[in-house]
């Protein structure tokens, strides 16, 4: 089964400083037929204005991960963690017990990020948060592990829940591949270009719930940056 949501159609709310687009039903938005896709419970398409931002604000028992498409997000948190994540690059905040942050755009430019939440498997754990730079090179042409709570995904940022965080780029006429098993769940937005999954066109933005699919094939019309959630 695959079903594009397309980006015209998804909730949101303008802030001034912040324009929000929602795939799953938050804060003033509600869809009860939008509430979650398995343990993916939002995914936040946000537009953040030069020299704005989120204030310091606390979260508990959730896996938050921001993949920044455009400028970079700058975080602070009460545990002392701060670092400044850039285009193509993620961060991981595990709340856990609680934590208080704020992410602000610091650049002269606008920053566009997905902020992506996952329900954890465990709860109260103590607080975490990590972030680093990917090679972009690695994910051409083929699908790479960036975020995972699997032990097996050395190289990738961990999280507390049975899911991954994969991006791929592809560049026009190329095709890249994700096995799914049949238990699991994946929910793709293109950051940029336009695609099909398993035939299906979609474009950038646009949100494509997938289950009961053994492998996903995603093809590029137009080069297109693609981001892939896999969940129970």
């Amino acid at each position: 089964m695959i079903e594009v949501r397309p980006f015209a159609q998804l909730g949101g709310a303008q802030h001034g400083w912040l324009n929000a687009r929602h795939h799953f039903s938050f804060a003033e938005y509600y869809n009860p037929e939008r509430m979650e896709w398995g343990q993916l419970r939002v995914w936040n398409d946000d537009e953040i204005a030069p020299h704005s931002g989120f204030p310091p604000h606390p979260h508990r028992d959730m896996e938050i991960i921001t993949y920044v498409r455009q400028g970079a997000i700058t975080h602070k948190d009460n545990l002392g963690n701060q670092g400044r994540t850039e285009a193509g690059d993620v961060q991981v905040m595990s709340a856990g017990s609680g934590i208080a942050h704020s992410e602000y755009n610091l650049e002269d430019e606008t920053t566009t990020i997905f902020q992506i939440w996952i329900t954890p498997d465990q709860f109260g754990a103590p607080p975490a948060w990590g972030a680093k730079p990917f090679p972009k090179g690695e994910r051409a042409g083929a699908f790479v592990t960036l975020a995972s709570g699997n032990p097996e995904d050395q190289d990738a940022l961990p999280i507390r829940v049975n899911a991954r965080l994969a991006a791929a780029t592809l560049q026009a006429g190329q095709s890249a591949e994700y096995r799914l098993s049949h238990t699991r769940k994946a929910y793709l937005v293109g950051a940029t270009g336009v695609f099909t999954v398993n035939g299906v066109t979609a474009a950038a933005r646009d949100g494509v719930a997938v289950r009961d699919e053994a492998v996903i094939t995603v093809s590029a019309i137009e080069d297109s940056e693609i981001i892939l959630v896999e969940i129970a």
